[in-house]
């Protein structure tokens, strides 16, 4: 009967004992999630009730298409959005799950295009913001508020917070390097989530397109300070 080395005994105790301290390890020792960068286009969120007076009774949102984040997605239907002097922003895409308030998210030079002076604010924030005219196919409706530009921000988990060193709402910077433009964005508001959440950088088309993310070589999340000793 053959038996192990002493040397092929220890590799196999060090083997097991590497998976036990991998399982139990916490999640700030692991491996954080990769850092996805993505323009978020123009679009609009509708409440329920808003779906059924511009889509038509009894309507609900057609998914067509997943969002990097679970149990988010595009959706079939779009709506005109309509600014002062009937400047208009047709086929804007609504987003789904549907929410408790509807809101219009748009990059600045849409507002100008509308004749809009929208605030920066974080998602949900629309507390006297302006409002616009919604059309839809079966209807439309006159929003009071709720047309903003979105903060730049990024989605977290808990263990992506612990990784990082931030809490929900703290402000960092994302340096991003891309031919003939590299470039520090400020503010970058975390959005605190649940473990499902991945970790997402979320920047509008004017964003976007100022520092050339398509050809982006390299992202990173600095902490403010971080990024006062690179410069």
């Amino acid at each position: 009967m053959s038996t192990l080395a002493r040397a092929d005994v220890e590799r196999v105790v060090r083997e097991i004992l590497s998976r036990r301290m991998s399982l139990n390890e916490p999640a700030t020792a692991r491996k954080p999630n990769p850092l996805v960068v993505n323009i978020s286009a123009r679009h609009c969120h509708l409440t329920e009730e808003h779906v059924e007076i511009l889509f038509g009774r009894g309507r609900t949102l057609t998914p067509v298409k997943d969002l990097y984040q679970e149990g988010y997605y595009a959706a079939e239907e779009t709506v005109a959005i309509v600014g002062p002097r009937r400047r208009i922003l047709p086929e804007v895409r609504v987003l789904g799950p549907c929410r408790s308030d509807s809101q219009v998210e748009l990059a600045f030079t849409d507002s100008v295009s509308l004749g809009l002076d929208i605030p920066v604010r974080i998602s949900g924030d629309i507390q006297g913001t302006p409002g616009c005219l919604l059309v839809g196919p079966a209807g439309s409706l006159e929003l009071k508020q709720g047309v903003i530009r979105a903060m730049r921000h990024v989605h977290m988990s808990p263990a992506d917070m612990a990784h990082h060193g931030v809490r929900d709402k703290n402000l960092m910077h994302l340096r991003v390097e891309s031919p003939g433009c590299t470039t520090v964005l400020e503010n970058v508001s975390v959005r605190g989530g649940d473990n499902k959440i991945k970790l997402e950088v979320h920047l509008d088309t004017d964003e976007g397109n100022a520092i050339n993310l398509e050809n982006a070589t390299k992202v990173e999340l600095l902490k403010p300070h971080q990024c006062a000793c690179q410069s």
